[in-house]
């Protein structure tokens, strides 16, 4: 009886610990922060939001990160469309999660004919902050934030997606990013 008690109570210490660990990753993925980072120029690794609309392409950053930056600059106008970017990789108009599938998939951080929703990108990647990439994801909204500046389809400027200095109120976004990035 003894032996039956102890067992009991070590799978409930191991299942609270569990539920404990599952809790504080869950909370560890949530942005931190009430808002984006603020934007800060650095010269040669920062972009800078230029007239057009379209961003500068640092020369010292990574080439995945190059690509994105790039990638971001072919849509960058485009008018929003619910489900844009998720029939084809080249569409008319782009929201949210069909921008973020977009400039990923260019830089090669996505499969080809991968699709994703806004939902989808709470798992992509690992959580946390990355270095130059940051993906802020809920369910219904996903944008990024490119080394300082933010890639997003609901800003200042309209609807579509638009770079932008503007720090974003990020409560209730998951974070995510690829290690390295």
């Amino acid at each position: 009886m003894l032996y039956k008690r102890s067992i009991a109570l070590s799978l409930l210490s191991l299942g609270s610990v569990l539920l404990g660990s599952c809790q504080q990753q869950q909370q560890q993925t949530m942005a931190a922060a009430a808002y984006t980072p603020r934007y800060v120029y650095h010269a040669g690794t920062t972009p800078r939001l230029l007239p057009n609309g379209k961003v500068t392409i640092p020369a010292h950053l990574p080439a995945r990160v190059k690509r994105v930056l790039a990638a971001g600059n072919k849509i960058v106008g485009k008018p929003y469309r619910m489900g844009g970017g998720h029939k084809s990789h080249h569409d008319s108009a782009y929201d949210c999660s069909g921008t973020t599938a977009f400039v990923l998939r260019e830089a090669g951080m996505l499969k080809p004919g991968a699709k994703p929703t806004s939902g989808d990108f709470l798992r992509w990647g690992r959580a946390g902050y990355g270095k130059y990439l940051t993906v802020y994801a809920k369910h219904g909204h996903v944008f990024l934030m490119v080394n300082g500046m933010r890639l997003d389809t609901s800003n200042e400027y309209g609807r579509g997606p638009r770079w932008t200095t503007a720090s974003r109120r990020s409560k209730g976004f998951y974070v995510r990013h690829i290690p390295g990035y």
